[in-house]
């Protein structure tokens, strides 16, 4: 193995390339939008040794969820096993809590005084909520007035104060970034950030470690956080494991962007109509980015009645219960068989469990 000074091959290449990438925006005086905030510098992958930093500032803080072994299979094969990761066994029912803990928890006595910004559509709100209420720290959440009441009760609940905004992703940031510069506060991103990052890749050191060998793990994508964390601890420990990212048809933004080559960013019209309320970013975060171009091997679709139908099947157990963001990646396991990888031991992440108590009802009947 290379030390911590060596430049491999690979290593090179990517620098060459993101410096020409730089130097391509610099060139073209590229205005800091939605899809490219880190113009003039090259993005700082995660690494293993900060994954496990944030594991041990999340101990006693997340629940260490163990994989479930699930019965669950369109075609009956016993050569085709299925774990389940539950985040939504989270004290804030999804994985949010990591990277937001672990984000806040890496800020200095100066920085927590002046207090955390963040914007989501609500379980990231719910984790600020959560961590900045642990650490001492005063936070105020934007987010879009079509948010899941349960997500907006349960986030002010936690003792946040929370702005409403429009429906689009890139409304609640803005937002975000204005009281930010008026205030002072600090922001917690939602994905595009490598403390964030770090802090959902603790999920990918605990898959490996209670099953060592797995071969493929689904995860649900939005703006790109957490893929971006389980697939670097994943492919910096065990490269062998396939990584396959998983999104609603209607908010495919990411299939497209590791399709294209370039982040594609898409209407905030489009990616509402998705039922999955926590997929609905227009589009992945730059440096999320970087990450899924190096380490994910695919990204694959589900319709909106296919994610009902997990739902339906993930509520027969309420250890597994989810919402809609959190069973696409069961869906692409029971019906996109033929677009992944043909391996006997799967994981699929159930990032959250946040469900409006009317739908439950609804998918169940």
């Amino acid at each position: 193995m290379a030390d911590a000074w060596t430049i491999t091959e690979p290593s090179l290449k990517f620098m060459q390339q993101t410096s020409q990438l730089c130097r391509e925006r610099i060139d073209k005086k590229t205005a800091p939008t939605l899809e490219n905030r880190y113009i003039e510098r090259a993005p700082h992958m995660v690494s293993l040794a900060e994954i496990k930093e944030a594991q041990a500032r999340l101990r006693g803080i997340a629940v260490r969820t163990e994989l479930l072994q699930s019965d669950l299979s369109q075609d009956g094969s016993a050569n085709r096993k299925l774990y389940l990761k539950p985040e939504n066994l989270q004290p804030i029912g999804s994985f949010k809590l990591r990277g937001a803990y672990n984000k806040i928890a890496s800020l200095s006595d100066e920085e927590r005084h002046r207090g955390v910004i963040s914007y989501s559509s609500g379980n990231h709100a719910q984790g600020v909520a959560y961590a900045a209420r642990a650490l001492g720290v005063n936070a105020l959440i934007v987010m879009p007035d079509n948010a899941p009441t349960i997500k907006r009760k349960a986030t002010a609940a936690l003792g946040a104060e929370i702005v409403q905004v429009g429906p689009a992703s890139s409304e609640r940031q803005a937002k975000a970034e204005q009281l930010a510069a008026e205030h002072g506060y600090v922001i917690v991103p939602p994905y595009n950030d490598e403390k964030i990052i770090a802090g959902q890749g603790t999920m990918g050191l605990e898959i490996l470690a209670d099953l060592p060998d797995v071969e493929t793990v689904l995860v649900p994508v939005g703006g790109g956080g957490m893929i971006s964390g389980i697939a670097t601890a994943i492919k910096l420990s065990q490269p062998s494991t396939k990584i396959i990212g998983v999104e609603p048809e209607l908010a495919s933004d990411a299939q497209a962007s590791l399709r294209s080559g370039k982040i594609v960013q898409f209407a905030a019209e489009q990616v509402t109509r998705t039922i999955a309320d926590g997929l609905r970013t227009q589009s992945v975060g730059a440096i999320n980015f970087e990450h899924i171009r190096r380490y994910v091997d695919d990204i694959v679709t589900v319709t909106e009645d296919e994610i009902r139908q997990a739902m339906r099947l993930l509520a027969a157990d309420p250890k597994t219960t989810a919402e809609p963001s959190g069973a696409v990646a069961v869906a692409a396991f029971l019906f996109h068989r033929d677009e992944l990888p043909q391996t006997s031991i799967n994981v699929a992440v159930i990032s959250g469990g946040n469900i409006d108590p009317r739908m439950l009802a609804e998918i169940r009947s």
